[in-house]
Parts: structure tokens; C-alpha cells; sequence
């Protein structure tokens, strides 16, 4: 009976994660309709037998294997190790470029005027990506951990062999990822910030950068990156609350697009089912030096993919104004927890059914 329930729940989780959010009101007056594939289900009530597990076909292209795959494929990608973490404050406001060669500064400023920005490089260099951002969540992960075990202060210079740095940004090529991982610090180091979020008080003053210097070290029996984050960065990581734990498959996202829409949707959903962007207001908080045309074109391009970490992500049209629909994807975790709670629920009707009052 658990495996029976697991699967629909399986099929349910699926069918939501594809759901159009503009049909998600339009529901018959009798009841939700659900998709065929359940309906057709048929119910074992068999429950004393057991039986073999069916196993799945993955030559099969039906509509039935591909939903599950869907769920039990995805959490693979999803096995942490030390829970990387990034800082809140900073995932929604263009502190970073989206490619790794833009010199042009960033400049932004909220609606309300109480958050600016300006970001910018010292000449002959290149303003911090968003793919440079991986060693700050890497290493904010790491002073989380102190933080987490109330051993002591830690410290501005964090110390990582280089193996576990790039065992944990999913870097496989040494000798390659080495140079690209030098050079993402050296960006880090080179690029400017002058802003007021964090800062409201203006006791950082202008020109910091995210990090203050980096070195690696190599001998025969050790070799290791050490890195000093700037003091700016380092007070608002180590802020009580301030950090939001990083879905692993996070690093494995290639597109600087994608790494920015996870970036927002992790900060804005929280523990909220779904939310909603016009892709206006994306454009804005991405910081991207692209035309707007453009940017569209790219963004409804990666929204076709749908394939982040933690969320599923949608097209849709209201009127004269497109959005970008975002909706948390219904793990495994969450189906055990459906099918635990179902259970329960389940036997308590029983006891109260069988009860001798009855």
C-alpha cells in the first residue's frame, strides 16, 4: 500500500509542477480535476499480498514514466554535502554581472530610493560574475558551520584545501578549473562596491571590494586556497539570519541566467508555495547591460528549460504584461511526508470508525 500511495503521490507531484498557473482556478464546481494518468489508476486493495516492485522502463516514452522519472531523476543532483550558503541581502539586487567579460559598471537603485548600487572594475579587468559568486557561497557555507558549532569567532581568512573547493563548486578538471579558479578570486578582489544596502550608515566607504586578497599555496604534502573577505562581507555573513542555505545542483547550472533566477527565487519564496515576477522587474534586479528585447528572448528561452534546482518556473501572459511564474518543486521528502500523513490520517479514521461509541 506505501509503494501504491508513493507512486500516485509521485504522478500528483508532477502533475502540479506542470500545472498552468492560469488554470489553477479554473476548477469544476464538483471537485478538482485531476489529470487522466490518475484517474485510470487502479486501486490495490489487496493489501495483505506483495508484490514485486514493477519496474520502470526508461525506453518507454510514455506519459506516465516520464512524470516519475521527473521527481525521482531530479533529487540525484540534490545531495549536499556542507550546505553551501548565500548572503540574502545580496540575491535580489545586481551586485554581480551575468557573463564572465563585462566592464561596464552596474548601477542601480530600488523604486523607493533606499537601496543603490554601483559596481564597477579597475581598468584592464572584469567586474565579479555571478559565476565568480560560487566561492563566496562555498566559503559562507564554511563560516556557518563555526557559527553552527559555537567553537569560536571565525575568522575573516578562511584556509580550504584545494581539492575540497573544487570537489564542492563541481570542478572535476584540475589543472584547468585551477586557473579559472584564480582568476574568478582575482575578479572578486578587483571589483568595486560602492552601495548603501548594508551599509545604511555609510561606515564601509566606497571601493571595497568582496574580497581583500587570496593566495595559494603548494607543497609536496598540502596544497590549499587561502582567502580574506572584505570587512563589509564578512559582517554581514556572519549577521545572525542573514545567510539562506544553496540547493546543491545550484553549481551545476551553467547559464548565468538561470543562476540569477535561482538566485531570486530562493530569497523571495522562502517557505511560500509560489511567486510571481513581471519580467520588467527581473530585468531590473539582474542588472543585465543586455536591450531589453533581448533579455526577454534569453529569459523565455531559460524558462522553456524549467530545469532549476528546488523550483519550476513558467511563461504567463496577463492582459498586456508577462510574468515569470515560479513554483517549488515537490521533492521526494515531501511526497514520504504526503504519504506518512495519508497513512496516519487513514488509521485514525479506522480507530474512530471501529470505536465502541460508534
Amino acid at each position: 500500500m506505501r509503494k501504491f500511495l508513493g507512486t500516485m503521490f509521485e504522478r500528483i507531484a508532477a502533475w502540479l509542477n506542470k500545472r498552468d498557473p492560469q488554470q489553477e482556478n479554473m476548477e469544476k464546481k464538483d471537485g478538482i480535476s485531476l489529470p487522466l494518468f490518475l484517474e485510470e489508476t487502479p486501486v490495490d486493495t489487496d493489501v495483505k499480498k506483495e508484490k514485486k516492485p514493477k519496474q520502470i522502463d526508461r525506453k518507454q516514452d510514455t506519459k506516465d514514466s516520464k512524470e516519475i522519472l521527473q521527481v525521482q531523476i531530479l533529487p540525484q543532483k540534490i545531495v549536499p554535502t556542507c550546505p553551501a550558503r548565500d548572503i540574502m541581502n545580496l540575491m535580489d539586487s545586481p551586485f554581480l554581472a551575468l557573463s564572465k567579460n563585462r566592464k561596464k559598471p552596474i548601477v542601480y537603485e530600488s523604486q523607493d530610493g533606499t537601496r543603490k548600487t554601483i559596481i564597477s572594475c579597475h581598468s584592464n579587468h572584469y567586474i565579479a560574475s555571478i559565476y565568480d559568486w560560487d566561492i563566496i557561497v562555498f566559503v559562507a557555507g564554511k563560516i556557518q558551520e563555526i557559527l553552527n558549532n559555537l567553537s569560536d569567532i571565525p575568522p575573516r581568512t578562511i584556509t580550504i584545501p584545494r581539492h575540497e573547493i573544487l570537489k564542492a563548486l563541481h570542478k572535476h578538471n584540475v589543472n584547468t578549473q585551477q586557473k579559472e579558479l584564480e582568476k574568478s578570486l582575482h575578479r572578486l578582489k578587483r571589483t568595486a562596491i560602492d552601495t548603501t544596502i548594508c551599509n545604511e550608515e555609510g561606515r564601509y566607504k566606497s571601493d571595497f571590494g568582496f574580497i581583500d586578497s587570496w593566495e595559494y599555496t603548494e607543497r609536496k604534502d598540502k596544497k590549499e586556497m587561502k582567502i580574506t573577505l572584505s570587512q563589509w562581507l564578512y559582517d554581514i555573513i556572519c549577521t545572525k539570519g542573514s545567510l539562506l542555505k544553496v540547493n546543491n545542483g545550484y553549481f551545476e547550472l551553467t547559464s548565468g541566467l538561470k543562476k540569477f533566477l535561482y538566485r531570486t527565487a530562493r530569497k523571495c519564496l522562502g517557505h511560500q508555495e509560489s511567486w510571481e515576477f513581471s519580467i520588467k522587474t527581473l530585468y531590473e534586479k539582474s542588472g543585465s547591460e543586455q536591450e531589453f528585447k533581448n533579455f526577454k528572448s534569453d529569459l523565455k528561452s531559460v524558462v522553456s528549460d524549467d530545469d532549476l534546482p528546488e523550483y519550476t518556473i513558467k511563461w504567463v501572459i496577463k492582459g498586456k504584461k508577462t510574468y515569470v511564474f515560479f513554483r517549488r518543486r515537490l521533492g521526494i521528502d515531501e511526497i514520504n511526508n504526503l504519504v506518512e500523513e495519508f497513512e496516519i490520517s487513514n488509521e485514525m479514521e479506522r480507530l474512530i470508525h471501529h470505536h465502541p461509541s460508534n
